[in-house]
């Protein structure tokens, strides 16, 4: 499908003899024709840009389509404009299919006459054949997204056997490879490209509440219960946790990402979270696609997290991918060293935490309370330092005789005794959940 787009964009910079550039509708690059001049004119930063990242910026696309260029049927000259960065007039091909706009061939030209009305109107036929490469890979994209929701939120049993079943009929011979899923929460907006990620062979989108929560997703396709996404208990889909626990060892647990879940899902009022099925060249070619999913995870927006699961082959475990994933992307949220996407190979104990129930335990909810945020934070640095008074004082700028003042009143607030190991363990488990 690459090659098809490379050669049509190929055609039409041979054809009006200036280098063209195809991108769809969001402005994110699909192809563009060689630039093979000495000028340092036939380029400027706006191209370069967008030929390098991939995408422009929102400032740059508001400022095209403020041309009209998402309702245009024909050619469109857009001057220059040196203090938005672009130093070439354009001319802007609008690629359409059945009267919906899917994406624009940009031509660097600010020549007058510029190209003759007929080779305009032979390049205008070719992006008519794009239009319709575009609309046959959404259509594509659209079908896949179908198998793969239903395959992550099917019940267990001859549901998912089902869902596994279409899946990998739509997917071919490529379903029996080497694949990783990921996990981007929370995503707004529209569900991107399959080619966002270099090897997406499908992506969907799931309602954000359920993997926040560790709840059962629902099904947005059907508003059927799905299988759960982590061990709690269950529950519908809401779009927000159970409410915030504050104070520095937990801010808020609204979800993966901190702050409240309120955008939206297909006009429903949630946010997302996005779901990609990666196809690996082999298991251990990882670093290319989190590097994709960290650009991903930037556009989704401020407080977005990214988990990756074990590299797996075929479709048989992909539920139990997704829920390593869905638990990297909450330990990235909890815990920012882990680094913009993590991986489940690299969570350590947190494989555990995220299966845990949300709801903190009772003898430690005393202590979540915000008017307690000291004492909390105290009680983690003491744990994390492996109880060690001298450590703990010196890591919490203290007094040892402070210290020992806190932790008598952590005892008397929680009932536990931090001389016995289970008591240590279990408020330090509970003390590390509530980040989720």
């Amino acid at each position: 499908m690459k090659d098809d787009y490379q050669e049509l964009v190929d055609e039409i910079t041979a054809l009006l003899g200036v280098p063209a550039t195809l991108e769809n509708r969001d402005f994110g690059l699909i192809a563009f024709g060689a630039h093979d001049s000495e000028d340092d004119s036939a380029m400027d930063p706006v191209r370069t840009r967008s030929i390098l990242t991939r995408k422009s910026t929102p400032a740059v696309r508001a400022w095209f389509e403020g041309f009209g260029i998402t309702r245009a049927t024909a050619p469109v000259r857009i001057p220059a404009a040196p203090d938005a960065g672009v130093f070439r007039g354009r001319i802007c091909l609008p690629v359409r299919h059945r009267g919906t706009v899917l994406g624009y061939v940009w031509l660097l030209d600010d020549s007058d006459p510029g190209p003759s009305a007929s080779r305009l109107a032979a390049a205008m036929e070719v992006t008519a054949r794009i239009g319709d490469l575009l609309a046959d890979e959404a259509r594509a994209g659209a079908d896949l997204a179908r198998e793969l929701r239903a395959a992550l939120t099917a019940e267990p049993g001859w549901q998912r056997d089902m869902a596994l079943t279409a899946l990998r009929a739509a997917l071919g011979p490529s379903a029996d490879g080497p694949y990783v899923v990921l996990c981007v929460a929370p995503w707004r907006g529209e569900e991107p490209r399959v080619r966002a990620v270099p090897g997406t062979a499908a992506l969907c989108a799931l309602p954000y509440g359920a993997v926040a929560e560790g709840r059962p997703a629902r099904s947005t396709a059907t508003g059927q219960t799905a299988g759960r996404l982590n061990g709690s208990s269950p529950g519908g889909a809401t779009g927000r946790t159970s409410g915030p626990v504050s104070g520095p060892v937990s801010g808020s647990v609204n979800g993966p990402a901190g702050g409240s879940v309120n955008g939206p899902v297909h006009g429903s009022g949630e946010a997302d979270t996005l779901a990609l099925l990666v196809r690996l060249r082999s298991p251990d070619a990882l670093a290319p696609v989190l590097t994709a999913v960290a650009r991903l995870r930037e556009d989704a927006g401020p407080g977005a997290a990214a988990g990756s699961c074990a590299p797996r082959r075929g479709l048989a475990e992909l539920p139990a991918a997704w829920r390593e994933a869905v638990s990297a992307a909450r330990a990235s949220a909890a815990q920012p060293r882990f680094g913009p996407v993590a991986q489940w190979t690299s969570i350590g104990p947190y494989r555990l935490l995220t299966a845990l129930p949300t709801e903190p335990d009772p003898a430690v909810r005393p202590l979540l309370d915000p008017v307690h945020a000291e004492l909390a934070h105290t009680a983690e640095v003491f744990l994390d330092h492996a109880g060690q008074a001298g450590r703990t004082a010196s890591a919490l700028g203290i007094h040892r005789q402070t210290l020992y003042y806190r932790l008598s009143r952590i005892e008397q607030l929680t009932g536990l005794e931090l001389d016995d190991g289970e008591d240590r363990l279990l408020l330090h488990m509970a003390l590390k959940s509530t980040r989720l």
